[in-house]
């Protein structure tokens, strides 16, 4: 599996900042839009991410107030990437590593989406699901043996 095929079910719906705004602003989109990382875009190109951790800290070095903060000041500013065509396993491992709730995806400069450690769970334990529905599908198809295999299979069994 592959983000590609995450980003095909999550849809194409991205909020971006530019890093001069305000973080007022930016913690404002986030709570009305219910969503923890917001993708700092500058002349077109990806310059950070800010999530909800980068705002707790700002909050905390602020004084519990976000102030006259701009987002370039407190986004992380070398985010982690990966391409539509990075296998959900590497990502996984990626995310985890880094503590990275939230991951932006880019075919080159092209920023295509951004998923979350939610997304890749849900890809994860979805594709297992299906897994286990095919498995036990196959095992209620089984041919069904017949009386006398039935007990010369039984006969032949070790007795314990």
């Amino acid at each position: 599996m592959k983000v590609s095929d995450i980003l095909r079910v999550k849809g194409g719906t991205l909020f971006t900042v530019s890093p001069e705004q305000s973080l007022a602003d930016a913690v404002r989109t986030m709570s009305e839009r219910d969503i923890g990382s917001l993708v700092v875009m500058s002349h077109g190109e990806l310059v950070g991410m800010l999530t909800f951790r980068e705002v707790i800290v700002a909050l905390v070095a602020n004084g519990g107030s976000v102030g006259a903060s701009i987002i370039r000041s407190v986004m992380d500013d070398a985010p982690l990437t990966c391409t539509p065509e990075t296998e959900i396993d590497e990502v996984r491992r990626m995310m985890l590593q880094r503590h990275a709730r939230y991951m932006p995806v880019m075919d080159r400069k092209t920023l295509m989406g951004v998923i979350s450690f939610y997304d890749v769970a849900k890809a994860v334990v979805d594709s297992q699901d299906f897994e286990n529905r095919m498995l036990k599908a196959y095992i209620r198809d089984w041919p069904v043996e017949s009386a006398e295999e039935a007990a010369a299979e039984a006969a032949r069994a070790p007795k314990l």
